[in-house]
């Protein structure tokens, strides 16, 4: 008799996105791209769950809610920290100030390391775990490096982080160091950093690169299009706008709303969904867009590197996006868009947030908002085709993540000083 292991495993490929090469999926970790082409590899699902009643819950919420929809054969491999299950936040004071029927904020921040990138980590040392290795590395502008350090604490994995010299917020730096990861400064930007952990975890077997090339992180993201289908009572949003940085989570968001349209996944997760999944609207930071521009351009198979990124939305802050034609693949194939903000919209766009909606996002986390702000303002023809609708923006970040970045500028002294008596309050309330 087959067993269950078994069964679900052969659901699964490891399969190169670009010339559909398949693979053992277990062999990853020996190779990071496909052996015949060279493009990023994907995990594909071969099974047909539409016959499925629900998938079988290791938790009762969140990632592992979706354990069957994950490659992971074994559940005592699972390293978890409750991670998922965040809130799906509708802002009506935004959306009456910008001219919008409906927006929601799926807010990521209040993930156990306070981004979007636990729902990944989850699945990516959880494989590690399955697949015997003792090391892992990363390299980082900040939230990778913090989820890396906690999940691979919790395996007891040795961690390894690279992160570009002087271009990471402390308050991730802090994450990473509390954690007790190997941390790295490394001379350059963040594609540098990346460059070298890839080249040496190629030459080195017994490393597992977590970046997000690696497919089981994109498989643990993708439960948030999950999430966001069963908060909005089984139905899909019309448009779902996220912050665009190395292209892993707009391509894991995607991956997530297609495969409830292509495997079956209807009846699991809501029976009153549209005819379509939601359009994808990446938003960039001026300073470190390469798919939006290849976007405008109307380019498909090719960008052009931003050598010297220069965003103050750090999370973001990357010139060569390695997952750049899955997350230009993830535009064009759901008939969305690209385009980018500048530093000054995002710092608006976050207090604006925090101001009106009681949200406190991080600056990369910003951009969704900034977008809309720019289109409503505009009354763009952006703007005409999604005010009617349901629109849900991804903030993958907590505000607290970067403190810093909001209160430049801002003095001690310029913050109001007053006597410890009530006739100085009164004066300055009156």
């Amino acid at each position: 008799m087959v067993s269950e292991i078994q069964q679900k495993r052969e659901q699964f490929v490891l399969r190169c996105f670009a010339c559909k090469t398949e693979f053992r999926i277990d062999d990853y970790g020996k190779f990071y791209r496909c052996l015949k082409c060279g493009n990023l590899l994907e995990i594909k699902r071969i099974a047909d769950l539409s016959s499925s009643k629900s998938p079988h819950a290791i938790a009762s919420y969140g990632v592992w809610n979706y354990f069957d929809l994950i490659p992971l054969w074994n559940k005592s491999n699972i390293v978890s920290l409750s991670e998922g299950g965040t809130p799906l936040i509708e802002c009506r004071n935004l959306a009456r100030s910008f001219g919008l029927k409906s927006l929601h904020v799926k807010f990521e921040g209040l993930n156990p390391t306070g981004s979007f990138k636990d729902r990944g980590m989850t699945v990516g040392v959880s494989k590690a775990k399955e697949l015997g290795y003792k090391i892992a590395m990363c390299a980082s502008t900040g939230n990778t490096s913090a989820s890396l350090s906690a999940y691979t604490a919790r395996a007891q994995i040795r961690c390894i982080v690279l992160v570009p010299k002087g271009k990471i917020a402390m308050g991730k730096m802090a994450q990473a160091i509390a954690y007790g990861a190997e941390i790295y400064q490394v001379e350059g930007n963040f594609d540098d950093s990346l460059r070298v952990a890839s080249e040496i975890c190629e030459r080195d077997n017994k490393i597992l690169l977590l970046n997000s090339l690696n497919p089981f992180r994109i498989e643990g993201q993708k439960t948030v299009s999950f999430e966001i289908v069963e908060q909005l009572g089984g139905s899909m949003p019309d448009f779902v706008v996220l912050p665009v940085g190395n292209g892993g989570n707009i391509t894991a968001a995607w991956k997530g709303f297609s495969e409830i349209f292509e495997d079956g996944l209807g009846g699991l997760l809501g029976n009153q969904l549209g005819k379509t999944p939601p359009m994808m609207i990446g938003v960039q930071a001026e300073g470190a867009a390469p798919i939006a521009r290849a976007f405008k351009e109307g380019r498909k198979d090719s960008i052009e590197p931003i050598l010297n990124p220069q965003t103050e939305a750090s999370a973001i802050n990357i010139g060569s996006p390695i997952s750049w034609m899955k997350a230009l693949a993830a535009i064009y194939d759901s008939g969305g868009l690209a385009d980018s903000v500048s530093d000054e919209e995002i710092f608006s766009a976050q207090k604006l947030l925090a101001s009106r909606e009681g949200l406190f996002v991080e600056p990369a986390s910003a951009t969704p908002i900034a977008y809309l702000a720019r289109i409503a303002s505009a009354r763009s023809d952006e703007f005409d085709q999604m005010k009617d609708s349901v629109i849900a923006c991804i903030c993958t970040g907590s505000g607290l993540k970067d403190p810093n970045a909001l209160l430049k500028g801002v003095k001690p002294d310029q913050i109001q000083t007053i006597s410890a008596d009530t006739k100085s309050l009164e004066k300055v309330l009156a």
